[in-house]
């Protein structure tokens, strides 16, 4: 601070001296209008309202911000009493204005102290280099606060004389002031990669503004507007680091102010009730929910959960948040809103899925919510609603594990890899009466979970685009262990392989197959590819072709899981197959209806004499076999020959030749 300096008289003895040298309160007061002040305290006010009514970044940084503010309210809170005190008291209370005097410029240090905090951790600088900065800048925030006092004491500083004059002493304010803006600035631009450019030249632009108006004012001999200087900062980190604006017109906020809210709330041990709405309907860049459902979204916010917050996930996926404190009956208001949401489907008729929960420390510390309810939509129907219980987290972390090995036998792309495990179930051909043939089944063996089997991550698998990664895998070490029953003199028909129709999509489908085959040094024909039929016409397209490829070099191919869709027969036909897999629903029902046995009975005999086998899988006993043998079986597979075991103790099964 900055202060107009009266003239030096001489006088007689030391004391008239010492009152002389003062400056006088009429010129002290006309270094000073409040409006300055005035200005700052209202906005500091507007502040502490918005915290209240809109939603903010609550980040570590967000509560030195929040430090920051209270400092310079009580900054300009004291600034203005002391004005006002001393210009209709100046002769007295200097005791009472010496303190406000004191606690004014102690606020202001204190407020540039956090700044340099905010900044450091702003800066994500690792703990011992963010140190060196704060020592220093605590250090010399003791220091030029002692100096402060002491010059009151001691009368070299700041202080007021006897006849209520004013001795500003040396001005160590505004050098500390100085200190703090250009370590701050230095910060910024040393460490300038840490942070996105247009943030930090952002922060320069305001604090090279409030230095100027320090010096601004100083040039007129002016401490009005001291307090503004510190308020522009405060301004730019607000709007550049801090505002999430809600959409106006549902009344949400964005995926990065929920993530925030997990970690504020984890931090203070508070319990979060969330409720989840996905509608694919509105799924996508620029669909908006029409006029009458945003009305209905903001009557939820209103009407039911105390203290909740809306946040918008994706284009159809929003989540409605509030504290279990503020509501302790949230299931019953639950229920109720999902009640009154039921009243409305008729209405609107739009697709949806709810998820019912509660936050659990596990899933708060790695912030994993939107995946985790994701993860959760993917199991339900459409028009559900389903409460989380804790098989539901496990089943989630699970797949997530399943996804990091899955990720990882990606990236290595190690044929070998000792994760993917090759089980084979045997299948009895009838026209040999050998076990000639197998079907090879996926397995994956990990560290913590043992044996893993299909159901739990091949979706997973297909969902990610990792599926062909771990078909050639399975496709190799088959291929060898192929080459090696041969070697030993076993008879191998063939071993067949699954492959979705989704997979064949890759460009280099047929050429990686190729590749693996010639790898291990075995006949094509001793290899079969098990696809199941698509609805989809660019499957279908992708199919044919593959098929037409790959049977030039000898490979055979099942048409899989047949009887389980609507299978189309024109299609059918069109695709060149060698085996029609019969599903186990079509062996049950037949067990269990003449008419049924009687339809797939014929069907069997219709691709019979086109020259199809038939396989039919899932024979459990012998009433299974006898029935599928008088329904043109050529192949029976199912537990009453074996269930699937490692490929390696096929041995068991097949025969050697001239037995």
């Amino acid at each position: 601070m900055t202060f107009a300096r009266q003239p030096q008289e001489t006088g007689t003895g030391q004391m008239e001296e010492e009152l002389q040298k003062g400056m006088d309160p009429a010129a002290f007061i006309e270094n000073f209008t409040p409006v300055g002040d005035i200005v700052v305290l209202a906005v500091c006010i507007v502040f502490f309202m918005l915290f209240r009514t809109s939603y903010i970044n609550r980040t570590k940084t967000f509560s030195i911000f929040l430090y920051m503010v209270f400092t310079l309210t009580f900054a300009t809170v004291s600034d203005l009493l002391f004005h006002t005190l001393y210009e209709d008291f100046h002769t007295g209370f200097t005791g009472v204005l010496s303190l406000l005097w004191l606690l004014h410029v102690l606020a202001l240090f204190l407020n540039l102290v956090a700044f340099v905090f905010y900044v450091l951790e702003a800066l994500r600088l690792s703990q011992a280099e963010a140190k060196k900065y704060k020592v220093v800048s605590v250090s010399l925030f003791a220091l030029f606060s002692v100096y402060e006092a002491l010059g009151m004491i001691f009368r070299f500083g700041f202080y007021f004389l006897k006849n209520g004059k004013v001795h500003p002493g040396e001005d160590i304010f505004i050098f500390a002031y100085y200190f703090f803006m250009g370590e701050i600035i230095f910060l910024l631009l040393w460490y300038r990669k840490m942070l996105f450019r247009r943030i930090i030249y952002g922060i320069i632009s305001v604090c090279i503004l409030s230095l100027a108006i320090m010096f601004i004012q100083g040039l007129f001999n002016q401490i009005s507007f001291t307090t503004a200087a510190f308020l522009l900062p405060l301004m730019a980190l607000m709007y550049l680091a801090h505002s999430n604006p809600y959409d106006v017109e549902i009344g949400s906020v964005n995926l990065a102010a929920f993530e925030d809210t997990i970690s504020y709330n984890l931090s203070r041990d508070r319990k979060l009730i969330m409720l989840s709405l996905f509608m694919h309907d509105f799924e996508g860049s620029g669909k908006k929910y029409p006029k009458d459902i945003r009305a209905i979204i903001r009557h939820y916010m209103d009407a039911y959960l105390k203290g909740s917050i809306l946040f918008r996930v994706a284009g159809g996926h929003i989540i409605l948040v509030a504290p279990i404190d503020r509501n302790p009956e949230w299931q019953l208001l639950a229920d109720r809103m999902i009640d009154d949401f039921y009243g409305l489907y008729p209405i609107y008729k739009y697709d949806y899925k709810i998820v019912v929960l509660t936050t659990v420390d596990e899933l708060s510390r790695d912030n994993e919510y939107i995946g985790f309810i994701q993860n959760v939509e993917t199991r339900m129907p459409e028009n559900s609603v389903h409460y989380v219980e804790d098989k539901d987290i496990a089943i989630y972390y699970d797949q997530e594990y399943f996804l990091r090995e899955l990720e990882d036998i990606q990236r290595n792309n190690n044929l070998e890899d000792e994760r993917v495990v090759v089980y084979c179930q045997p299948v009895l051909n009838l026209v040999t009466g050998k076990y000639d043939t197998a079907e090879a089944l996926m397995r994956l063996n990990l560290p913590g979970r043992g044996m893993v089997y299909p159901d739990r991550f091949i979706p997973l698998a297909e969902r990610f685009g990792y599926v062909h990664t771990i078909t050639r895998i399975i496709l190799y070490k088959t291929c060898l262990e192929i080459k090696k029953l041969i070697d030993e003199g076993y008879e191998v028909k063939r071993i067949s392989i699954n492959v979705a129709a989704e997979e064949m999509r890759s460009i280099d489908f047929s050429k990686d197959i190729i590749k693996v085959i010639v790898r291990s040094g075995i006949p094509f024909e001793k290899i079969a590819i098990e696809v199941t039929e698509s609805q989809n016409e660019s499957d279908f397209k992708v199919v044919k072709q593959i098929i037409d490829e790959l049977k030039g070099n000898g490979i055979k191919f099942y048409l899989d899981d047949f009887g389980t869709g609507y299978s189309n027969f024109e299609r059918i036909m069109e695709l060149p197959f060698d085996i029609i897999k019969f599903d186990r629903s079509l062996v049950l029902a037949s067990g269990e209806n003449a008419k049924f046995e009687m339809m797939v009975s014929h069907l069997a005999r219709m691709f019979s004499d086109l020259e199809y086998s038939v396989l039919y899988e899932g024979i459990e006993n012998d009433r299974d076999e006898s029935m599928c043998r008088s329904m043109c079986a050529r192949y029976l597979q199912g537990y009453k020959y074996s269930k699937p075991i490692p490929i390696a103790d096929l041995r068991k099964y097949f025969d050697k030749s001239g037995r």
